[in-house]
């Protein structure tokens, strides 16, 4: 392998220049002060855990996890989502905080890719964890939020595809129990949205008439409310319905917070981590086909960590909103420029500070004192300087 040019950087990392940093950080603040209206607190945790910890109970897979040994020969991982991380906290540093919990974060995180197009090994997540409250208005404050954060994120045109695990494993174990592999096997047709893999699965099964039009069934239910009462009629597993109850109910309280125009059913969709357990949901952008958004229920979680309390949330996928969202202009913020000759320096600096007090950008730049520069003393120009970049440039000499 040759050795990497200077200016080379890894597969699937990025830099980020001064005009993304801006658009970045609006999106940072915005969303986490819509966080935090809704009393969600920021937490921050290590970029850095034991493999042994946080990583097997992220749920990531094994060949996506960055990994490394410390000087003791230890397993560590590089973090690849936050809510694992946060489970850890919650059952230790956390383990005595009145319930439920309310906590935001945003935090860069890492996933060893394949090299693609599109793909990255390092991304930014902004979202919450609302941990200690199992109910259906959880469930809903969660996609509510969720909607809000999109919208601070300056996300205008997006829907939200609300699902639920229960009710495809309830419809699975119906129509095929014990045939766990089969099962397996659809679901990972459902979650690569392969649906044309998914009708080839189900036709390889030795299934008669009836099954496969159960497992087919799946596939037309997406759209509104009323796609509840058509999940119904598919199944008579308990789980199934329990699982379509609960979405009801949920659809209610979104209707509630007047944001159900926003949201859909999807019950083909499942959550992409394996600790998801029931309501699970995807954010979509009219200008992207990813989601820009992911969340669901995880009550069996902190469980791995010795705590066995019930948990929800989501995230943005930050980086996707930065580059394929084109959202609020920002206009840039250009510093004045201050130019003084060494006679001046004093005058030039306090001015400086004066302006920066008030809340300005400001550079300022020394004079030769030979200069011929033609302007006044104390006079603000324009021309030249200011097409260079600069809101206003004052010259002392």
């Amino acid at each position: 392998m040759s050795k990497p040019k200077g200016f080379e950087k890894p597969a699937g990392v990025r830099d980020y220049l001064p005009h993304a940093v801006t658009k970045l950080r609006r999106i940072e603040r915005e969303v986490l002060a819509c966080m935090d209206r809704w009393g969600y607190r920021q937490i921050m945790t290590p970029t850095m855990e034991y493999y042994d910890t946080v990583g097997v109970a992220s749920s990531t897979s094994d060949q996506k996890l960055f990994k490394l040994l410390n000087k003791r020969g230890t397993t560590m991982v590089l973090r690849s989502d936050l809510t694992a991380p946060i489970a850890r906290v919650m059952s230790s540093l956390l383990k005595d905080e009145p319930l439920p919990v309310r906590l935001s974060y945003h935090a860069n995180v890492f996933r060893a890719i394949e090299e693609e197009a599109g793909r990255e090994a390092e991304f930014f997540q902004t979202g919450v964890e609302l941990i200690g409250d199992d109910s259906t208005e959880a469930d809903a404050e969660v996609i509510a939020l969720a909607i809000e954060s999109l919208q601070a994120a300056g996300v205008e045109r997006f829907k939200i595809a609300m699902g639920h695990m229960g009710y495809l494993n309830g419809l699975l174990q119906e129509v095929l129990p014990d045939r766990t592999l089969d099962q397996e096997n659809l679901k990972q047709d459902l979650l690569n949205r392969d649906y044309v893999g998914y009708r080839n699965t189900i036709a390889s099964l030795s299934l008669n008439q009836e099954q496969q039009d159960q497992l087919e069934g799946i596939l037309r239910l997406r759209g509104g409310s009323e796609i509840a009462e058509q999940a119904l009629e598919i199944t008579s597993n308990e789980l199934a319905r329990a699982s379509i109850e609960h979405l009801r109910k949920v659809w209610e309280v979104l209707e509630a917070y007047d944001v159900s125009e926003h949201v859909l059913l999807d019950l083909t969709m499942l959550g992409d981590f394996s600790y998801y357990t029931g309501m699970t949901f995807e954010g979509y952008a009219a200008e992207l086909g990813s989601p820009v958004a992911s969340g669901g229920r995880y009550d069996k979680l902190l469980q791995q960590f010795g705590r066995a309390v019930p948990a929800t949330g989501f995230a943005l996928k930050t980086n996707r909103i930065l580059d394929g969202v084109k959202g609020e202009e920002i206009a840039e913020d250009l510093p004045i420029l201050i130019r003084y000759t060494s006679s001046f320096r004093k005058a030039g600096l306090a001015k400086a500070a004066e302006l920066r007090a008030q809340g300005n950008k400001v550079i300022t730049s020394i004079l030769r004192d030979s200069s011929t520069d033609s302007v006044q003393d104390g006079e603000a120009v324009s021309g030249s300087l200011l097409n260079k970049g600069y809101r206003e440039v004052i010259t002392l000499k």
